[in-house]
């Protein structure tokens, strides 16, 4: 008896799709804790700082 090993289509790309999710992910909790003006105009990063503000000291960053 002959055993099949080849994958159903499209299910080798879910690893792949997964990772870039969980990257994407990773740079937008970097991007909001720690962004202070240096991608942002001064007044974007101010607003984003204080959007994010309370979440930054739950989570033990120092934006201050």
């Amino acid at each position: 008896m002959a055993s099949s090993t080849t994958l159903a289509p499209g299910r080798a790309a879910a690893p792949v799709v997964g990772l870039a999710l969980a990257l994407v992910a990773l740079l937008g909790v970097l991007f909001l804790l720690q962004e202070n003006g240096l991608l942002l105009s001064a007044d974007a990063a101010s607003y984003l700082h204080e959007v994010t503000h309370d979440a930054r000291h739950a989570l033990g960053v120092p934006c201050h």
